[in-house]
């Protein structure tokens, strides 16, 4: 017998891009509220768990996955209060919500970047890599090479580079930093 801790390796995942999914309201963008009128259909299709793709506030350079604030969702998408809704529907309809957390790196506008960049003496300086040379990891491949020639970017305002693993207005957080 199946433990209530595995559910999730027999269950029907539907990943759901929520900008793409449903617009309850005509201006052209899904949103929680058009995935919530959507949940009877999901539920018949014999979907399990919802994966909802990032819906955090964000300037969308890179459709969501740059991050500029994880307490708040997309304006576009609704409001916190609409996501609450929509969880509490799905688990009303025997449905499960997971979402996508991105957390390697944060968009270059979140406010710990700004303060990491503004002051080498902030407590946010080390949440992100920094180095004064752009020769470190020089064996690390460059995953973008259309766009980024390399995953070091000078900063000019903080007189360092700062690391990132994909685009430049998404730098990578500090995984050796405790805190």
């Amino acid at each position: 017998m199946q433990s209530a801790n595995s559910w999730y390796k027999n269950a029907i995942f539907y990943q759901v891009n929520v900008r793409a999914f449903f617009d309850s309201k005509g201006d052209g963008h899904g949103d929680f509220n058009g995935v919530t009128q959507k949940l009877d259909y999901l539920k018949n299709l014999g979907v399990d768990c919802l994966w909802l793709m990032p819906f955090y506030d964000s300037p969308l350079n890179d459709d969501g996955y740059d991050v500029s604030d994880f307490y708040h969702v997309l304006p576009a998408f609704g409001t916190i209060e609409d996501l609450k809704a929509l969880i509490e529907a799905a688990h009303k309809r025997g449905l499960r919500v997971i979402t996508e957390l991105i957390m390697n790196h944060t968009s270059d506008q979140h406010s710990w970047f700004k303060l990491a960049r503004s002051n080498p003496k902030s407590p946010f300086r080390n949440y992100y890599v920094w180095s004064d040379t752009d020769e470190k990891y020089k064996d690390a491949r460059i995953i973008f090479v259309d766009t980024e020639k390399s995953n070091w970017t000078w900063d000019e305002q903080a007189g360092q580079y700062f690391w990132h693993r994909f685009y430049s207005s998404q730098p990578d957080l500090n995984y050796d930093n405790p805190e």
